[in-house]
């Protein structure tokens, strides 16, 4: 079989399984899935970084998240640039496709969304908990993520597949290239901070200085702005 003729095929197979599954349950399910999919979203892991920086300083687990993160970042976009694949959406114009959730401006391939719960999910559960069970658990919960994204009409299964796989990927190169890599460089920007470092714990300047106060707020506020900018955008059009 050729590839071409075997790329036919699994686009056949995305085409049949996204028109099956999209709004499957009805209104119920889909509220539900709206919600379980937020967890894909970067929004969640950039207010964890935050979190792990300015809130409760914690290198260790700040280097990782950050790492997996940010390797995700760079992979997926590249290859969401390179393929460009059209979003389900796009490609059937008749209104078949009922789109759920905000319309996504990004490439369909690979899933987003799903790179982060899996290569997240993995770092929390063989990493940090050193759990089998809760990794099984957490396995389950990234395959309903990805089975939302098909539900709310924005992916095909192949492309939640390989946002898979790539977090897999991104979970194992974090692991053991960048994670290390954003841990060393955080242990030696610390030796030129002028104040006391304070491990693992609410950093007391948050009370003490008006000035960091504000700043770590305003830190959050942005991540707050980026997770609903395009929200805000799509309200003041129809209106």
């Amino acid at each position: 079989m050729e590839f071409k003729e075997f790329s036919n095929l699994i686009d056949q197979w995305d085409q049949r399984i996204i028109l099956k599954y999209n709004g499957l349950g009805g209104k119920p399910i889909t509220i539900i899935l709206r919600f379980i999919s937020f967890f894909g979203r970067e929004t969640i892991w950039l207010f964890l970084i935050g979190f792990y920086l300015f809130i409760w300083y914690d290198p260790f687990l700040l280097s990782y998240i950050s790492a997996t993160f940010l390797t995700g970042l760079i992979l997926i976009l590249a290859i969401k640039q390179t393929v460009k694949r059209k979003r389900p959406f796009e490609r059937f114009k008749d209104g078949k496709i009922v789109i759920s959730e905000r319309r996504p401006t990004s490439r369909s391939f690979p899933s987003w969304h799903s790179y982060n719960v899996m290569s997240q999910g993995l770092l929390i559960g063989l990493f940090f908990l050193e759990s089998p069970t809760m990794t099984l658990i957490i396995l389950l919960f990234v395959s309903i993520v990805s089975f939302s994204r098909i539900q709310l009409g924005v992916h095909y299964p192949t492309d939640v597949i390989f946002g898979c796989i790539f977090g897999i990927l991104g979970f194992l190169i974090a692991l053991y290239l960048t994670g290390p890599l954003v841990f060393t460089f955080l242990t030696y920007l610390e030796q030129f901070l002028i104040y006391e470092i304070q491990y693992r714990q609410i950093n007391t300047m948050l009370a003490n200085n008006i000035g960091y106060l504000l700043f770590s707020l305003s830190v959050f506020f942005i991540i707050f702005l980026l997770a609903i900018i395009k929200t805000i955008r799509e309200s003041i059009k129809k209106d």
